[in-house]
């Protein structure tokens, strides 16, 4: 027994003092490592801790404390929980910052612009059984159409389709969500499933797709495909019950930056020399702690020599001297223009591979230059892929994204 203790308060001690590398903010070598160390003190925390305390008390209760070995570790154990109890109750605070950055970006009284026809999904409250099963993802007033080709590239252009079973005769408005995973990995079955079927199950259609991954292929063939699935939404969306006109775009992490690029790149032949003439506009972007600058020119990323890399080697092909209009393109935050799309970013104060001044810079910067509303939400306490499940936090962000969304709807 006393070996299982020592086991559960090192494997815990390195899961909290991986929140504090992250909230440090220095360059690490691993950040792949904190990532998924951290991942389940911060979101997981109102499930962990019952847990080992229930462990640990197993544990002692069987001979544990019987040597000083086991009586350390329990102590070290013990020391540990203010930190996940901090980690639980940032996410269940998050509600009021949620509502403070959508008032701070669409202005106090934007719930009362918003028709109550539109208002009428909207969740007055997130309660536990909203996130008693952080895995469970099905909804039973949605229905999931999975492998549709967009392209003729196999599965790596290939959609599923969330939507309700109920669809109004005008169709549905739409969301594109695109995968993570460093474009280099990630598949639609396996991210954003708390949004989607949240928004499906409200009278949204989701539509996941698929890209081609690097390093088969270089940049900007992952935006580009992006761009075929929303052609292919609108040519044949009302097919599937979509109201093409509008049209909005999420994604996390590499699946961000690609949404961010969505937004800013619109309509531009040389990224749609399949489909040319075809609306590539979106009417709102949605990117969750995405990566906004591929060269880190403002110096907000710690680890910035290690992207640029990594990206180089794996993602562009070509370095920042031999193509910088390349770089450029790759970096939505060199594609702000006055005619974006409004805008909501998301990103969590305690990202360990997207940094969380990448996403402030761009919102800055985005706000100086865009005509349309923009909406930044910092979110304490929260790492990289927080909503890959159901949580307190996730719960209330993808609240916030519903009401986003339908005041962006409102107000065309």
């Amino acid at each position: 027994m006393t070996v299982w203790l020592v086991g559960l308060a090192l494997f815990n001690i390195s899961a909290v003092a991986s929140l504090f590398v992250s909230r440090s903010r220095r360059r690490n070598r691993v950040p792949w490592l904190l990532f998924a160390v951290s991942l389940l003190a911060s979101e997981l925390a109102w499930l962990w801790l019952p847990v080992q305390a229930t462990l640990a008390l197993v544990f002692s209760l069987g001979g544990a404390l019987e040597n000083p070995v086991g009586r350390f570790a329990l102590g070290a154990l013990v020391l540990s929980w203010p930190v996940l109890v901090w980690s639980l109750r940032t996410g269940l605070a998050c509600g009021p910052l949620v509502e403070h950055a959508l008032q701070g970006g669409l202005g106090e009284g934007y719930r009362a612009e918003v028709p109550l026809a539109l208002q009428q999904g909207w969740r007055p409250r997130t309660v536990f059984r909203d996130w008693r099963n952080p895995v469970r993802f099905s909804h039973p007033d949605v229905e999931l159409i999975r492998n549709v080709a967009y392209g003729p590239a196999g599965v790596r252009q290939m959609l599923d389709i969330y939507r309700p079973k109920v669809i109004p005769p005008g169709g549905c408005p739409v969301i594109l969500q695109i995968h993570g995973g460093a474009w280099i990995l990630g598949d639609k079955a396996h991210q954003a499933l708390p949004l989607m079927n949240l928004l499906a199950s409200r009278g949204w259609i989701c539509v996941a797709a698929n890209y081609r991954l690097s390093p088969s292929v270089g940049f900007p063939v992952h935006l580009e495909d992006c761009k075929r699935a929303l052609c292919w939404i609108r040519t044949h969306g009302r097919e599937y019950g979509m109201n093409p006109d509008f049209v909005a775009v999420t994604g996390g992490s590499a699946g961000g930056h690609l949404a961010a690029l969505m937004g800013l790149t619109e309509n531009r032949p040389e990224l749609q020399r399949d489909h040319p003439g075809v609306d590539t506009s979106v009417q709102a972007c949605v990117p969750f702690y995405g990566v906004y600058d591929f060269l880190a020119r403002y110096q907000q990323h710690p680890n910035s020599e290690l992207v640029i890399a990594f990206l180089k080697d794996r993602v562009l092909h070509e370095s920042p001297e031999q193509n910088p209009a390349l770089w450029d393109l790759a970096s939505p935050v060199a594609q702000i223009h006055e005619g974006a799309p409004p805008f909501m970013l998301v990103h969590g104060q305690l990202d360990s591979l997207a940094a969380i001044n990448d996403g402030r810079t761009f919102a800055q910067r985005l706000r100086r230059s865009s005509r349309k509303p923009v909406v930044f939400l910092e979110l304490p306490g929260a790492e990289h892929g927080f909503d890959c499940m159901h949580s307190p936090r996730t719960e209330q962000v993808i609240d916030g994204v519903h009401r986003f969304l339908e005041w962006t709807r409102a107000k065309r």
